[in-house]
């Protein structure tokens, strides 16, 4: 991974239905789809999207947050130290 003055060149989004700790070689921004796994999950997830069920827009939020961790705010698998790689798996994550 590049960095430039100290910030990620790089960042990955996941949206995540099951949640997992799982990074990766570059900042991974965790998303739920929905509450309960919000809630179940918050020193995984890093942002809900669930407020779009209920019709309520989050662009802007969500805008904000990837500017953040473009800037160098670190993400909670970088806090937590997950940067576990999974590539072609096949059935559940445990």
């Amino acid at each position: 991974m590049k960095y430039i003055n100290n910030k990620a060149e790089d960042i990955k989004i996941a949206y995540i239905g099951r949640g997992t700790p799982a990074g990766g070689a570059v900042p991974t921004v965790k998303i739920s789809s929905n509450k309960y796994l919000w809630e179940k999950k918050k020193n995984w997830i890093d942002f809900d999207s669930s407020p779009i069920l209920e019709n309520k827009n989050i662009d802007n939020d969500f805008f904000e947050y990837i500017i953040k961790v473009a800037s160098g705010e670190k993400t909670l698998n970088e806090i937590n130290g997950y940067k576990e790689i999974s590539i072609f798996k096949d059935g559940v994550t445990l």
